[in-house]
């Protein structure tokens, strides 16, 4: 009995060692193999994030103006209506007549020097300064020949009693009366002989034609001295820069 338990612990003792021995074995080939391998352990690589994706553009009701304005089933549909061509602009209208200048008289005032003007078919002179209107026409300036005026932007010039209204230069005129008969020399049956009595200074001088309701221009070679009277008038004589003035004003006016 003895004796085979003697064998048997013999054999575990036997068995024990050999386990030992494989044992170490293991751990020193485990060592060897940890040896062999890298110290630290590698990192891991950089992930870069995805790319963005593209921005697409705002959806906007012009992009679905075609299809919303023309018929889906008919692709001549054109909501461009042709319009008809502007009519040709008016032609440029022709100036009206050009009032009729009759001088200028400088009083040596404030006001300055005022041209005698008489508007298309209109009876009488109106004193007209610079700047002012006579119907249509802006006067801009004036001198004893000749006037400018201003119309619709043209500038146009006028002389000194240069065409004008029939009508306006017969009211310019004085009213002339009947003549008076000469029954002093007068035959019947025969032609009444012309006069040889020399005009008087009454007949030659006096006012002359009407530039204003009071005042009167005076006749060539009047010569009557400033001051002089007659028929209501009276003659005034202005010096000015541009040569005198001799006009007849009514008396009181």
């Amino acid at each position: 009995m003895n004796r085979k338990l003697l064998v048997l612990n013999t054999a575990l003792g036997i068995g024990v060692i050999y386990a030992g021995i494989q044992l170490h074995s293991e751990w020193v080939a485990a060592k060897a193999r940890q040896g062999t391998m890298p110290g630290p352990p590698p990192k891991p690589a950089m992930v870069l994030p995805p790319a963005p994706l593209p921005q697409q553009p705002a959806v906007l009701p012009s992009g679905y103006i075609e299809v919303a304005s023309k018929f889906l089933f008919d692709a001549s549909r054109n909501p461009d209506i042709p319009k008809d061509p502007l009519p040709p602009p008016p032609p440029p209208r022709d100036p009206p007549p050009l009032p009729s200048f009759h001088g200028m008289m400088d009083f040596g005032d404030r006001q300055g020097p005022v041209a005698l003007i008489t508007e298309s078919n209109a009876p009488g002179h109106e004193e007209v300064h610079a700047g002012e209107m006579i119907g249509e026409f802006k006067l801009l300036a004036f001198d004893r020949q000749e006037m400018t005026l201003e119309w619709e932007g043209k500038v146009l010039h006028k002389r000194l009693n240069e065409g004008g209204s029939e009508k306006a230069r017969a009211a310019a005129r004085p009213a002339a009366g009947p003549e008076p008969l000469l029954l002093n020399g007068v035959v019947p049956g025969q032609a009444p002989q012309p006069s040889t009595e020399q005009p008087t200074r009454q007949q030659e001088l006096g006012p002359g034609v009407p530039m204003t309701d009071s005042v009167r221009a005076c006749q060539a070679g009047d010569s009557a001295a400033a001051g002089t009277v007659t028929d209501g008038y009276i003659k005034q004589v202005n010096n000015s820069p541009m040569g005198n003035q001799c006009i007849w004003r009514a008396i009181g006016k």
